[in-house]
């Protein structure tokens, strides 16, 4: 899930479409909105989020600190002609990159990756056989490329960048099809994991998703 926050109003932005063509859940918020947001959500849906992406608007700045204040994700500012002092108080405040705007979603997808490989924490998990990218590559399971249908994908991505806990449906819903998606049965999870986990099965010779009634997933070493 990718929140792009800029003086737009939600669905005008060129990222949105391009993102959803590379399968990423993604919605546009005002600076004012998003600041709301960030502020009153709470912890799982904050978790949702992969990364931020902020415009050319004045309270970039301060709005990057405060997300990085309640959030892990990374925060990626785009500018047509940020200035050196400009790019350098972006960092200082808390930004993780800067990219010229516009930028390939490919691009951004890449980058987003690479900021969360090294702000992975040594206390996730390692999952056995499965190794996810993030960036759109197919993962590696068994030693060998596994080819995913996109939400399948996302789940084993969420899953694994989780290793070791319990994720709930909900959570995985917010992940793979966005945090302000109401029209779509949160039911079709189950139906996703339950293909995906065939599919691991299948591969590894054993089922690496733990499930539990009312708790969710959990994915780990055998």
């Amino acid at each position: 899930m990718i929140i792009i926050v800029d003086d737009i109003r939600s669905g005008e932005s060129c990222y949105i479409s391009s993102l959803l063509r590379e399968g990423v859940p993604a919605t546009a918020l005002t600076p004012c909105d998003f600041g709301g947001w960030v502020t009153g959500a709470d912890e799982t849906d904050v978790d949702a989020v992969d990364a931020v992406l902020l415009g050319g608007f004045d309270a970039r700045k301060e709005l990057a600190r405060l997300t990085k204040k309640r959030s892990t994700a990374a925060v990626i500012a785009y500018d047509a002609r940020a200035s050196l002092e400009e790019t350098l108080e972006l960092f200082a405040a808390g930004v993780d990159d800067v990219v010229s705007d516009p930028c390939d979603a490919r691009e951004i997808l890449a980058r987003v990756a690479a900021i969360l490989r090294r702000m992975k924490t040594e206390d996730t998990a390692p999952v056995a056989g499965i190794e996810v990218f993030r960036d759109g590559r197919e993962p590696i399971v068994g030693g060998q490329p596994l080819s995913l249908p996109r939400r399948e994908l996302r789940i084993l991505e969420y899953l694994v960048a989780h290793a070791g806990r319990r994720v709930t449906k909900a959570q995985i819903f917010s992940s793979v099809y966005g945090l302000f998606e109401s029209d779509i049965d949160d039911n079709v999870v189950e139906s996703h994991v339950s293909k995906l986990r065939k599919r691991l099965r299948a591969r590894l010779g054993y089922d690496p998703v733990d499930t539990k009634r009312h708790l969710g997933y959990m994915i780990g070493s055998r």
